[in-house]
């Protein structure tokens, strides 16, 4: 089947990607590695010993920046729909988490313990229809956002992958009420043209 326009721009823009290139050399997995780099050199979201839960987690490339942070001390709980291969010091478990049980299976791994931080980089699998892709990807960060409500200790912090449009402003409002700041950061990864930012909120009010 002959590619799209569309869908040979984005294979040219991603081959041709400085920093898929760098990924490649660096032995990240992803590309958005780099965008919790940025972020996490601004916002300083992990230390050691830090619980850290990544929501979205595969191909891995965000698990393989925290998990030398928060080092022998520290736990990454990483869940994806998607599989992903193994990190060390990381405990992955494939599901979806909206499904119950796999929910239940993210809390057991907690062992009871109450998480520093939650990141996210869901997102939907792209129709194309703008509006269908925007309602999806809202709701994607309203599970992420009610996840780090339910496990993060007081204090805590959270980062999470938001598409502009409708829905963004009052999305923004909402994580207003459970921390006390949040900021918007737009990574020098993240493509210019691409309507994502990730919401930063910090010092959960528990």
């Amino acid at each position: 089947m002959a590619r799209s326009k569309t869908s040979k721009k984005w294979m040219d823009e991603h081959v041709n990607d400085p920093y898929v290139k760098k990924a490649q050399i660096d032995g990240y997995r992803s590309r958005a590695s780099y965008k919790l780099l940025e972020i996490n050199e601004k916002d300083k979201l992990f230390r050691p010993g830090s619980v850290v839960m990544d929501l979205g987690s595969a191909p891995g490339g965000w698990s393989q920046i925290v998990a030398p942070i928060v080092g022998d001390s520290g736990r990454v709980i990483a869940s994806d729909i998607l599989p992903m291969d193994g990190i060390v010091g990381v405990t992955f478990i494939q599901g979806d988490f909206t499904d119950e049980a796999v929910y239940e299976q993210i809390l057991n791994s907690l062992d009871g313990a109450q998480v520093d931080t939650v990141v996210s980089d869901m997102a939907p699998n792209m129709s194309g229809v703008n509006t269908t892709d925007q309602y999806a990807s809202m709701y994607l960060v309203e599970l992420a956002l009610d996840m780090a409500r339910n496990v993060l200790k007081p204090g805590g912090s959270f980062c999470a992958k938001v598409f502009q449009g409708v829905g963004y402003e009052e999305y923004v409002k909402d994580v207003r009420t459970s921390f006390n700041q949040v900021l918007v950061r737009k990574p020098a990864a993240s493509r210019p043209r691409s309507r994502e930012v990730y919401l930063v909120g910090k010092g959960f009010k528990g």
